[in-house]
């Protein structure tokens, strides 16, 4: 007969203790994740693909994957790409926001972001430059 387990201390910023890892043991790491956004992006024939590590600069994730499309038929299908490419890896995006319509769509994988821009969008918003001490992983021109 086991012994019931001791009751787990309480946080103390009132936030339910996490009962396993974060992650399980055989999940994809973000570089993995990542590497395949920026995969999906390239068949879709995203322009300008960059991967940026953030890790250090933000909590909010690992890596950045900023890349352009030049029409709005496009920039849907590279962020629908994305989200099913890292599908197969097992990995279920958290969120998409934006629409094709607005010119900028972000694709949430967790430890991984994606920003699918048009050019215009892209040339305003200057993420590239906001992040600028991140280390750059991939550049497809």
């Amino acid at each position: 007969m086991t012994e019931p387990a001791a009751p787990a201390t309480p946080r103390t910023d009132g936030l339910p203790r996490r009962e396993g890892p974060a992650q399980p043991a055989d999940a994809v790491s973000p570089i993995d994740v990542a590497r395949a956004a920026v995969e999906a992006a390239e068949d879709k024939k995203a322009a300008d693909i960059v991967l940026l590590d953030v890790t250090g600069l933000t909590s909010i994730a690992d890596y950045f994957v900023i890349c352009s499309g030049g029409s709005e038929r496009q920039l849907a299908a590279i962020a629908e790409a994305i989200g099913d490419r890292v599908s197969e890896l097992g990995v279920k995006p958290y969120a998409r926001e934006g629409s094709a319509l607005s010119h900028w769509l972000l694709v949430d994988l967790g430890s991984v972001i994606v920003h699918v821009f048009a050019p215009p969008e892209r040339d305003y918003y200057q993420l590239e430059r906001l992040w600028a001490e991140a280390k750059t992983v991939i550049r497809v021109q």
